[in-house]
């Protein structure tokens, strides 16, 4: 597991080139065993110019880039995973792993040690999820504490170094960057025992290890009979272990109920030592079926200091938590609007927070609202053209509420309206946000008694759970035609 080279972007539109190259490393030597295994196949690496320019055409960055590419925007090419086919001196790149945050791309190229015509799949290069791990770490260590661009430089021109310890000749040693900077600003200390080179420090006080699941769930339901609603849940297990000793080692294990619905696409941390290789096995790509792995999934690790994320998951839970049926009609200067919601019957009815936001773009301000609603209360704000139904902590015992209405515009400002390219006429959209503590989709949980700690002291452990809307669209059962993900992205 290696990789051929590094890339941070800077996203700034409306640049020459939308962007600027401020960071890169190449590992020669990975590239020479990567010509070796591709043969044919071989693609080498680019200069920063043709790969900046590449790359931002792939993602559709490039402010004069408005016109359909078959071969890039169609919806048999949508792209879930962020690994990415880049056309550069008259060949295909690949895998080029790469996402964006906070106006930085964050890309790199792991080595793939086989031919790549025909592609293997992405679960059997395991570069792909070391690629992911190291940038990551990169995005952690940039931002953590980040107050201005002035830290940013500084921490940018530390990276060269950093690499050397974390990632020499491209092969990933330790994801947690900040480590790598205390052992060099430290490397004059001397300890009574022999450290780690990724661990720096020791932690001295009450011994206690947190664990904290986050599951975020998404969803594009259209109420047509001709086009599938789709919704994904997408888990991180969060831990922070505070033990003395200079290598303690600690098992966690993720476990399910009978119904739940089992990992997959499971990606770890480096300090996992072992795992089983039913975890790694586990593929969305594959159909379920009732030989699936469901658990319990050990993670044997030994753990940096500071919080670290355990592992990421995915699910193909079988139904949404919310099902709702969305429908608006305009009528001039008029829309009417109609909306139903049901809990599912096995969600937990104990929200921290729920609300539908319904925003109208490409419109004039709201001058007037006539509504009904169940359940909850409506709030209006008129300057924005948005429609905020707070529901509150509980749904009613029926689990299904409902909101009706006549929403009047008045006369367009282009200055001040919320304006969007895809949400034009009747193709339009309900968004929902929540949050249920103490409860995931999946079922997903860390039994506290199932915790071994290899550590002085007996640790007190604390365990949470939590699941969050991310991206819950319900779409006007009146489009003319369908929004997918891929073309929000768009």
């Amino acid at each position: 597991m290696a990789q051929r080279a590094v890339w941070l972007i800077s996203h700034e539109p409306g640049t020459p080139l939308c962007g600027t190259v401020r960071f890169s490393r190449r590992y020669p030597t990975v590239e020479k065993r990567a010509k070796v295994f591709n043969g044919t196949s071989y693609v080498p690496i680019p200069e920063d110019g043709p790969f900046l320019k590449a790359l931002f055409f792939e993602l559709r960055l490039l402010d004069d880039d408005k016109d359909f590419v078959e071969s890039r925007d169609s919806c048999s090419h949508i792209n879930k995973t962020s690994v990415y086919g880049l056309l550069v001196g008259g060949g295909e790149l690949w895998p080029v792993v790469a996402f964006l945050k906070n106006n930085m791309i964050y890309a790199c190229v792991p080595l793939v040690e086989q031919t790549l015509s025909p592609r293997p799949p992405l679960i059997s290069i395991s570069g792909i999820s070391q690629s992911f791990e190291l940038l990551f770490g990169i995005q952690d260590f940039l931002h953590l504490g980040q107050k201005n661009e002035t830290e940013l430089n500084t921490k940018l021109n530390q990276l060269p170094d950093l690499l050397l310890q974390a990632c020499p000749f491209g092969t990933l040693l330790d994801a947690n960057l900040q480590n790598s900077l205390d052992s060099i600003n430290f490397a004059s200390v001397t300890h009574p025992q022999k450290q780690p080179a990724w661990k720096v420090g020791t932690y001295k006080g009450k011994p206690q290890v947190s664990i904290s699941i986050t599951e975020k769930v998404k969803s594009m339901q259209y109420d047509k009979q001709d086009i599938a609603d789709t919704w994904q849940v997408v888990g991180a297990v969060t831990c922070k272990c505070d033990l003395e000793g200079i290598m303690p080692n600690v098992t966690i294990s993720l476990s399910l109920p009978t119904n739940g619905s089992p990992l997959q696409d499971i990606l770890v941390h480096p300090c996992v030592t072992s795992l089983d290789s039913a975890i790694l096995t586990s593929s969305s790509i594959d159909a379920m079926d009732d030989s699936a792995f469901s658990g319990p999934y050990k993670f044997p690790f030994t753990p940096p200091l500071e919080s670290f994320n355990l592992c990421y998951y995915t699910s193909q839970v079988p139904v949404p938590p919310i099902l709702g049926f969305y429908q608006m009609k305009e009528e001039e200067i008029q829309v009417k609007i109609t909306v139903n919601l049901k809990l599912h019957e096995s969600v937990k009815n104990n929200f921290e927070f729920c609300e539908a936001r319904i925003p109208f773009y490409n419109r004039g301000p709201v001058t007037h609202v006539e509504y009904k609603v169940s359940f909850g209360q409506l709030e209006v704000f008129r300057e924005r053209s948005l429609l905020i139904w707070i529901i509150g902590q509980k749904f009613p015992k029926s689990m299904e509420i409902s909101l009706s209405g006549t929403v009047t515009f008045g006369a367009k400002s282009h200055e001040k309206q919320p304006f969007d390219e895809i949400c034009i006429g009747g193709t339009a959209y309900l968004k929902l946000h929540f949050k249920i503590l103490d409860y995931t989709l999946t079922g997903c949980y860390a039994d506290q008694h199932s915790v071994q700690v290899f550590a002085s002291g007996k640790p007190k452990i604390s365990t949470h759970r939590k699941l969050i809307s991310s991206d819950y669209y319900i779409w006007n059962s009146k489009a003319p035609a369908p929004i997918t993900y891929g073309s929000l992205l768009l």
